[in-house]
């Protein structure tokens, strides 16, 4: 054999061993705010490859390897004058190209950083995907992901998709919603129990029992048509087992406690407490939430960006309007700080909540921006879920009217705004996916349920609505039953909610009463932008109103199981010499000189005029 055919046959071989497996972001776009740009290159050996590229106006500034000599990370610096187009990414090694890849700078969407997020202005529908509708049954199961269709399973899949969603964007929109939050759609690649989403195992790809990159974007761009924007659900604290990084982490620190399961303690004080030891603090954030959870180091400066990037890359690539952060105090704060930041910069107009749960107002507060901290903590979330409000709600229309307890405690939690950078951005809500079904929380009380829609739709704040509660579903509190499939979603259901077949008197009646009053609000001014005034509950009546320029709406919340009468008088100030006000769900003129009855267990709302 001749000393050049083992040269080719040797140089060949070397090609063979050589191949990309991932390279994230997949592409990326020209006039960011920000000119770098991170890619995370992972197959075997690539470490061994030294990248070029020749494209005017962007270089390479930094190659770096890590533990594992199956990735390199490229640092990638861009111009304000980069041109759109494709160029190859050479991977060299004795100065011949082993590898070529092939990457795209896509042209911005014209105004895209000034996107508008959601706001006061909208009323949001939480969806779990997997049990809203199946849109395209040949999806149920793929071949390639780990959990088959098992609809008989309350905890399986049971075969919703984005397909369905977009199917009924007539019946959302109708109903008065104007923006969608689904339970995470990325892929979950899990064994088991992987439908609600919260196990990442792709931060680039929906997973394909749902659709496709595509079909996201598609839904998006239906939903925008019709006025909704599209919140997507991210994960940054943990990703799921089944995660590809899992079977070949790029740096032994990539995963908390060196990808060892060591649980996290879920003592939210944790993060506030100045008498808990460091270790205690650090078991909360670094620990894991749950076995088949890792938990992410974001004090990793590879990993940090690679967060940053892939949810800056998702608002572009499918038109976001807002993000929902899962479990926001567990991730590392310092990260949280930098990662709020680069998403305003990146989108100023941008909205994006987190979740704490807790009912503590100073807790919740802390992360939001622009609320005072004890330690000059500096955050850039603009919003965050209001469950202090949600648990005095819950527990005040089903309490005894006493001095500590009734709706006095409604009250008192928002008497302490005053701790929020912007209470009339947060999140308010009766329940949702990972909570008992309210109507069921409220014993199938239909008033006491009429009452907390009432009160969350007209209370500062953008409200939440899961799925399934404009018919008054129930549950108990199983996960798998109260994430129930909404009925009419599947071919052959016996009931539909999207045309009212079959469904219950109660059922009808909640569905007229919240399809009125979200109608209502997206036309009310005092309501989406006005100040809220209140004043202290007095006999178990509270009483506050939305004043906007010269609309003003007056609420009168009863918790008494008897009717009561209020003089409008006393609230003279607000009401200054307005005459009469009309009851917006039964057209009824109210009189102001004259006392007005509010029934038992009922919230009265008046337009003011």
């Amino acid at each position: 054999m001749t000393k050049s055919i083992l040269l080719a046959i040797f140089f060949f071989s070397q090609l063979w061993s050589y191949n990309i497996e991932h390279l994230e972001p997949p592409f990326w776009w020209t006039d960011m705010k920000s000119n770098k740009l991170q890619l995370m290159v992972h197959g075997p050996n690539i470490a061994d490859l030294r990248p070029s590229i020749s494209y005017d106006n962007i270089r390479i500034v930094d190659v770096k390897t890590l533990d594992n000599p199956n990735y390199l990370f490229i640092k990638l610096e861009m111009s304000k004058n980069v041109q759109p187009g494709q160029f190859d990414i050479n991977f060299l090694k004795d100065n011949k190209t082993i590898i070529k890849h092939n990457y795209t700078i896509l042209e911005r969407e014209l105004n895209s950083m000034h996107r508008n997020g959601f706001s006061s202005k909208d009323v949001i529908y939480l969806i779990t995907p997997d049990r809203y509708a199946n849109g395209n049954p040949k999806n149920d199961t793929v071949s390639e992901l780990t959990e088959k269709a098992n609809r008989k399973n309350k905890d399986s899949r049971h075969g919703g998709d984005l397909k369905g969603i977009i199917d009924h964007l007539d019946y959302i929109s109708d109903m008065g919603f104007t923006q969608i939050w689904l339970n995470p759609v990325l892929e979950n690649n899990q064994p088991k129990y992987s439908y609600h989403g919260y196990s990442t195992t792709d931060y680039y790809n929906i997973d394909a029992r749902f659709g496709s990159n595509e079909l996201y974007k598609k839904l998006s761009a239906k939903a925008k048509e019709k006025g909704i924007g599209i919140i997507m659900d991210l994960i940054l604290n943990h990703i799921g087992s089944g995660h590809w990084w899992m079977n070949d982490l790029p740096s032994k620190d990539w995963i908390n406690f060196e990808g060892k399961f060591i649980q996290t303690n879920h003592i939210h004080e944790a993060v506030h407490d100045p008498h808990l030891t460091q270790s205690q603090k650090d078991l909360f954030t670094n620990g894991w939430f749950v076995e088949t959870m890792p938990d992410l180091n974001q004090d990793n400066e590879f990993l940090s960006t690679y967060l940053i990037q892939a949810s800056i890359w998702w608002i572009e690539f499918a038109d976001l309007s807002g993000y929902r952060i899962d479990t926001y105090p567990y991730v590392n704060k310092n990260f949280l700080s930098q990662w709020s930041k680069r998403i305003s910069e990146e989108y100023p107009n941008f909205n994006y909540v987190g979740e704490e749960w807790t009912s503590n107002v100073t807790m919740v507060s802390y992360w939001q921006k622009g609320s005072k901290t004890y330690d000059d903590y500096e955050s850039f979330i603009p919003s965050m879920m209001d469950f202090p409000l949600q648990s005095a709600l819950n527990k005040a229309i089903q309490s005894e009217e006493r001095w500590d307890s009734g709706i006095g405690n409604i009250y008192r939690v928002l008497s302490n705004d005053f701790q929020y950078g912007d209470p009339y951005n947060l999140v308010v809500f009766a329940g949702n996916h990972d909570m008992k079904r309210i109507y069921s929380e409220l014993n199938e009380n239909m008033n006491l349920y009429k009452m907390a829609m009432t009160f969350i739709s007209t209370v500062r704040g953008i409200p939440q609505i899961y799925y399934g509660t404009e018919i008054a579903m129930t549950s108990t509190e199983d996960h798998g039953q109260l994430r129930k499939d909404f009925p009419g979603g599947w071919a052959n259901d016996r009931v539909n909610a999207f045309v009212d077949t079959g469904l219950k008197s109660n059922q009808l009646e909640a569905k007229r009463f919240l399809k009125k009053l979200l109608n209502w609000r997206k036309n009310n001014a005092a309501i989406i932008n006005g100040k809220m005034i209140h004043y202290p509950v007095r006999d178990g009546v509270y009483i506050y109103f939305r004043e906007y320029k010269n609309d003003l709406v007056m609420v009168a919340m009863n918790n008494n199981e008897r009717k009561m009468r209020i003089d409008p008088q006393r609230f003279y100030e607000v009401i200054k010499d307005r005459k009469s006000g009309k009851d917006i769900f039964n057209d009824k003129i109210y009189k102001l000189s004259k006392k007005v009855t509010i029934p038992a267990k009922t919230v009265t709302v008046l337009e003011i005029f």
